[in-house]
């Protein structure tokens, strides 16, 4: 862990744009500044996937004002856990961290109806890790 004991999480999705957004989103509401949290893409999108953010703001979780990031070492050093959600190969492997793959339908091109249940997969899934860190 960082040396303020705060565990830190890095959501990885190839766009940066729904899943990892989602999943960041929730995360920051649960855990509050118990959790560091980090998102980013292999080849992020120019934006958020639309239909994410209205997906969120339904369960009252605003990510309007997030962008995609760009994977980077640094971050994926900065990181105790890693959760991939598709990016296959494109994510750096460091030893001594903690990774998970969440297989998860990529909401891009969907529409709302496809999303919700992405949305509260991703809410069990954060709600399972927080509990699990602290």
């Amino acid at each position: 862990m960082t040396e303020t004991a705060k565990p830190s999480v890095l959501f990885v999705c190839v766009h940066n744009a729904g899943r990892s957004q989602m999943a960041a989103g929730y995360l920051r509401s649960i855990a509050g500044e118990r959790i560091e949290v980090r998102s980013a893409g292999s080849m992020p999108a120019d934006r958020i996937n639309p239909v994410a953010v209205e997906a969120m703001a339904e369960v009252g979780i605003d990510i309007t004002a997030e962008q995609p990031k760009v994977l980077t070492a640094d971050a994926v050093q900065a990181s105790d856990v890693v959760i991939t959600m598709g990016c296959g190969d494109a994510c750096p492997f460091y030893p001594g961290k903690r990774y998970e793959d969440w297989k998860l339908d990529d909401p891009a091109g969907q529409g709302i109806d496809a999303v919700r249940p992405i949305r509260d997969d991703i809410r069990a899934r954060v709600e399972r890790l927080v509990s699990d860190l602290l």
